[in-house]
């Protein structure tokens, strides 16, 4: 009720005992009250398959999108089926010129999933799963807005993203490099479908393994850029603090027992027959 609003109260008895009033003008009250209008912007909030991703990102070939949209406002909660309404999404392809509007149902079918807010957190969210099978590079677009018709910015949303259909992983990087305390593994996966099978293996110049690392310490893994939660902290298989210099490694993933393919890119340089180089000094 935004702007200028009055309240009127209007007093009479209703009741036997007391005999109502024939004329009651001047039993009625009047306040006067205004109310200011929500103009507080809501938030959105994108995710790739739970991850925030940079412009220019490779992302999977079969993503779930994630489209989430918070209002401060209390009273005008966006929980109902109508409140897909709020959000536009646009998706440009590598073959178009132009953006082409994406609809919660097509043909009948449900193209998105709306999930809508609860009193306690007026949050409201899309899933959408998506799947290019074409390689390319293409383009989001998203605007919503909340029930008060507030933006959830002046601009649309807009984030470019990779596809490549094939499975393949980069050289994995360690970084820092040299490190003295903790080092993290940095490589790049694309397709649309985790290693089942992801080992690291670091050993001495002569050879010898002294550390293995496999995917269930790594952390999470998703298509696209990988920094891994986990960091070798340069200590062997038992624990015991390993000697300062360098250290090599290698890495063995598959999916369905099959090899991944090396993706090429400029870091290749620093490997020889797929082992990489690492530094510890304490």
């Amino acid at each position: 009720m935004a702007g200028l609003n009055c309240l009127w109260v209007e007093v009479n008895p209703l009741d036997a005992y007391h005999k109502p009033e024939q004329y009651h003008f001047n039993n009625i009250a009047q306040i006067y009250f205004t109310v200011e209008s929500d103009k507080i912007n809501p938030m959105l909030d994108i995710t790739f398959d739970g991850v925030h991703i940079l412009d220019g990102d490779i992302v999977s070939a079969k993503p779930q999108i994630q489209i989430q949209l918070k209002d401060e406002n209390p009273y005008r909660i966006m929980n109902s089926s109508n409140d897909t309404s709020l959000f536009q999404l646009f998706m440009k392809t590598p073959f178009d010129n132009d953006a082409k509007r994406i609809y919660f149902k097509s043909n009948g079918q449900n193209v998105m999933n709306f999930y809508p807010a609860s009193s306690g957190e007026n949050r409201c969210k899309i899933e959408y799963n998506a799947a290019f099978p074409e390689d390319g590079t293409y383009q989001l677009l998203v605007q919503a807005k909340d029930l008060t018709s507030n933006l959830s910015g002046d601009i649309n949303y807009k984030i470019n993203f990779e596809i490549i259909n094939k499975s393949t992983i980069t050289n994995i990087l360690n970084w820092p490099n040299p490190f003295s305390t903790a080092t993290h593994f940095v490589f790049t996966l694309t397709g649309s479908e985790i290693p089942d099978y992801f080992k690291i293996q670091i050993m001495t110049i002569t050879g010898k393994l002294v550390r293995e690392i496999n995917v269930d310490e790594l952390g999470p893994i998703h298509v696209g850029r990988n920094i891994t939660e986990y960091a070798w902290n340069g200590t062997d298989q038992y624990g015991d603090r390993l000697a300062n210099g360098v250290y090599l490694y290698r890495v063995i993933t598959k999916i369905n027992q099959n090899s991944i393919e090396k993706n090429a890119t400029s870091a290749d340089k620093f490997f020889i027959k797929d082992f990489g180089k690492m530094v510890l000094i304490r």
